[in-house]
């Protein structure tokens, strides 16, 4: 039988004990089950000892275990002692029965005349064990009642029957104690487990209470800082790069506070004196009616993070040879014009123009400090190479949003392909093309972000299927959908080209 029995489950009333498990190594073994002196002193067999020394009107009440070389007393009445030798234990003949065990006299019982606890303290007389039996079938022991001179009636029929229901009562809670004995050594055996496993993996894991104090951190710190596993916040200092703990800690306090989720990148102070790039990322756990909880990882991104920096130095110093070159030609330009008054009005509308794509080039370069302005002032400098008519081919219309730091590279490329889609192929390539851009806030009523692109003008013929979805549209799509978290919607017609985006307002403004 499972050892997680159903509680309240119970050896059939009668019926003596299995024969595969009165083998003593057998019984021994469910009895260990149990937890033996876990057990003594439990409040409720010791109510059941006393109401039936009570109910038998004896002097002493026992609830025993018969153990290897010992009887033990898990609830005791009107005796001292802890245990008792097994060979002068009446409990262990008791418990090999299938009904209660009734010794009137001890002197005039063949078994028991010689035992010392007759002849010597406590002086049995009378005794009455009813047998205690595991789920199993297994013996364990006795519920007994004594005293310390004869009954030639032994016990009445109601104190027989009273005896039976005491003795299944403490089955009972032998079975509960026993069910959640087992659900803890589970449970402790899983966590030890689960332990192993964490302490196994390649990155720092962690857990933290709603205060943000660690109850657990696993061996990865240890082995990889040399320092003593952080009990607070405040511990962490020591393994953090100086230049970023305050803004790390600043970052894990307010989630704490809002018990929302934490990610940052930070310098981790190896043993050996060395930083490397790590990604701290912890996530709450909120149980309800229960305080929130803490898990958390440090995970190497060293490499990830060096390659990176020298792809964003890549890109800086391409970006600024780019702007060089915006400089150069404007340059040239006004070189080649000098002394030339029949062009130089177009020199100037030229110098403007590649002004204007320097402008728009801000956007989408490195380190810009342009990036942040509105979602509006963003179009407007993209579109502004492309006008040749004073203002009068595109137009801009809707609220002022702002954009983030993250948003507005995607968004400068995402307008950016548009826009030279249009001077290419679409309503900028032909004199009489306009385009209007409509930007509206909130316009589904779940604070999304909606960008209309309409171009107007005969445009000869649709795209093909393949040309429609080439590169630049690839690049556009991936910008709007992976990196903006969007939607992005274009239909072609005879008199022009309709582009609808539905973006996350939060996408734009982080």
């Amino acid at each position: 039988m499972d050892r997680a029995a159903s509680l309240g489950n119970v050896y059939p009333a009668d019926r003596a004990p299995s024969p595969q498990f009165c083998g003593e190594d057998e019984r021994l073994s469910v009895l260990a089950n149990y937890g033996g002196k876990d057990l003594v002193g439990d409040d409720e067999l010791q109510r059941i000892a006393r109401f039936a020394a009570k109910l038998c009107d004896a002097p002493m009440a026992m609830v025993t275990f018969v153990e290897k070389n010992d009887q033990r007393f898990l609830a005791k009445v009107g005796l001292e002692e802890e245990t008792t030798p097994r060979k002068t234990s009446f409990c262990a003949h008791a418990m090999l029965g299938s009904e209660p065990m009734v010794i009137t006299d001890a002197l005039e019982d063949e078994r028991f005349v010689n035992n010392t606890l007759v002849t010597g303290p406590p002086q049995i007389r009378f005794y009455a064990g009813h047998p205690l039996i595991s789920e199993e079938g297994a013996p364990l022991g006795a519920l007994c009642v004594i005293d310390t001179v004869p009954r030639e009636t032994g016990l009445s029929e109601l104190q027989l029957d009273g005896l039976a229901v005491l003795a299944r009562a403490v089955m009972r809670r032998l079975g509960q104690r026993r069910l959640g004995r087992h659900v803890n050594q589970t449970l402790q055996q899983s966590e030890r487990e689960l332990q192993h496993m964490v302490d196994s993996v390649p990155g720092i894991a962690w857990r933290a209470d709603d205060a943000g104090n660690f109850t657990y951190v696993n061996a990865r710190w240890q082995e990889l800082t040399g320092l003593e596993p952080p009990k607070t916040a405040d511990d962490w200092r020591p393994a953090i790069h100086e230049e970023d703990w305050d803004a790390t800690i600043a970052k894990f306090t307010a989630a704490v506070e809002a018990a929302e989720l934490f990610e940052d990148e930070w310098r981790l102070k190896m043993a050996d004196g060395t930083y490397r790039w790590v990604q701290s990322l912890a996530v709450p756990v909120v149980t309800e009616g229960q305080p929130v909880s803490w898990f958390g990882t440090v995970v190497d991104i060293d490499k990830a993070h060096r390659i990176s920096e020298a792809r964003d130095l890549l890109a800086r110093e391409l970006s600024h040879r780019i702007k060089n070159i915006f400089a150069v030609v404007s340059g040239l330009i006004a070189i080649r014009a000098r002394g030339r008054e029949e062009i130089s009005e177009f020199a100037r509308e030229l110098t403007e123009a590649i002004r204007a794509l320097g402008s728009a080039h801000d956007y989408v370069r490195p380190m810009s400090e342009r990036r942040g302005e509105t979602l509006s002032g963003l179009l407007r400098d993209l579109l502004a190479p492309y006008d040749t008519k004073g203002g009068e081919r595109f137009s801009v219309s809707g609220p002022g949003v702002k954009i983030g730091a993250r948003a507005a590279t995607p968004l400068a490329l995402i307008f950016h392909e548009l826009a030279t889609n249009s001077a290419k192929y679409g309503a900028l390539s032909c004199a009489e093309g306009e385009v209007a851009v409509l930007v509206e806030d909130d316009c589904e009523g779940d604070g999304d972000i909606c960008i209309t692109w309409e171009e107007r003008a005969s445009l000869g013929s649709i795209p093909e299927e393949q040309e429609r979805e080439g590169f630049g549209s690839r690049l556009l799509r991936m910008a709007i959908e992976s990196q903006l978290g969007g939607t992005f919607e274009r239909v072609y017609s005879d008199d022009g080209l309709d582009v609808r985006l539905v973006i996350p307002r939060k996408s734009l403004t982080d």
